[in-house]
């Protein structure tokens, strides 16, 4: 099973990797961040696929998918 980390501190909130994600399972989170940003968090990991798309289109290198 895939896992999908974010390290909120890194993301600008950007939202490329909720377009990216094929199953549709990061969304930008209600909350704001040590740097006043609303970073992206995963959703339903269980769905995840490993495809990785989202931390190659990161522009923060702030997602990591584990395989």
């Amino acid at each position: 099973m895939a896992r999908i980390e974010i390290e909120e501190v890194r993301c600008k909130g950007c939202g490329i990797c909720t377009i990216a994600c094929p199953k549709k399972l990061i969304t930008l989170c209600g909350t704001v961040n040590i740097q006043g940003y609303t970073p992206a968090q995963a959703l339903n990991q269980e769905l995840c696929t490993g495809c990785a798309l989202c931390a190659e289109i990161c522009p923060d290198v702030a997602i990591t998918v584990f395989k």
